[in-house]
């Protein structure tokens, strides 16, 4: 089996290697951007409009990576490039940005370049992330509403893809209590429904997708995706502010993520949304989807769902080595 590697700084080293200093800002303060990608048969999904992001997220914490966006992108898929022999043909990958502004000036002697910003690139075979999920496209998930709420944009501007995420695993921990299967969406100061802890919401009714207007939630790719998948189809799209009641009165209920794409919610605060199973409109955009992706992306989960404990065993056996 081949070795991982990681962009690092401006080098290539293998995965075991990599590694953040204690004195990075990413630690103290938490300022880093991210960003995840996936593929879909090797290729980076709208990885441009994933580092039209990144960028965004660096201007608004005022770091210079040192690469323009079109270097980020070559070294990008030359990172990719250098993983997919580690892995069988069919086996996608999600591909994971982070970048701060490096060890605090008050360390920076430790270091012989002066401190300057922490680049990194990982690529990871998508069979953990997609074979442990895959029973989710059949039972669909619960919704919650935690008691954790959305940052307000006049704190902290949700736009900006950023590992200062406390209030979301809050949410998370919250949800969990509930149940395994429970999944949180929080409410905006207003109110108003926003996100979930790294997914966006969509709920159906006679025929319409609504979706939380973007004031206070993270612009998510797939969240876009999904919005101009259901134009193309037809089917009426409108931002707009959504709260507890007009949940419990949808008729399908959505959420969209990078690395599923699309998961149907089967309840809302414990009461049923339908019968339970995925919806026509839903079918429609996971159609769509398919058509995009030019695979079955339920399917492909599915293949990956019977390789995980056998993977992942493979991946102890080479630690121990």
């Amino acid at each position: 089996m081949f070795e991982r590697l990681v962009y690092f700084n401006g080098e290539v080293v293998p995965e075991f290697e990599a590694r953040v200093s204690i004195f990075d800002s990413a630690l103290m303060f938490g300022d880093m951007a991210f960003e995840m990608t996936r593929t879909f048969g090797h290729k980076p999904f709208k990885l441009r409009q994933h580092l039209d992001r990144l960028y965004g997220s660096l201007r608004l914490l005022e770091i210079d990576c040192g690469l323009s966006i079109d270097e980020m992108e070559q070294v990008t898929l030359e990172t990719l490039d250098r993983n997919l022999p580690t892995e069988a043909d069919d086996v996608d990958w999600q591909i994971m940005h982070d970048v701060s502004s490096g060890p605090l000036p008050s360390y920076r002697s430790l270091f012989p370049n002066g401190g300057r910003p922490t680049v990194s690139i990982n690529c990871w075979p998508l069979i953990t992330h997609m074979g442990n999920f895959a029973p989710k496209y059949e039972t669909g998930v619960d919704i919650v509403v935690p008691a954790q709420q959305a940052l307000p944009a006049h704190l902290v501007d949700p736009k900006a893809k950023t590992r200062s995420r406390l209030h979301y695993q809050m949410a998370q921990l919250q949800g969990r209590r509930m149940g395994e299967s429970v999944w949180p969406v929080l409410l905006d100061p207003d109110g108003f429904l926003a996100e979930g802890p790294g997914w966006n919401i969509f709920l159906i009714r006679d025929g319409v997708l609504y979706t939380p207007e973007p004031r206070n939630i993270l612009l998510g790719v797939s969240r876009a995706t999904t919005i101009g998948l259901a134009r193309e189809l037809g089917i009426p799209v409108r931002e707009t502010n959504l709260g507890r009641y007009e949940a419990l009165h949808a008729d399908e209920i959505v959420c969209t993520a990078t690395t599923y794409c699309l998961v149907h919610g089967v309840s809302f605060e414990g009461q049923s949304i339908g019968d339970g199973s995925p919806g026509p409109v839903f079918r429609k955009l996971m159609d769509a989807w398919n058509g995009l992706a030019k695979l079955d992306i339920r399917a492909q989960a599915r293949s990956y769902a019977g390789r995980v404990v056998a993977w992942e065993e493979s991946q102890m056996q080479v630690l121990q080595k």
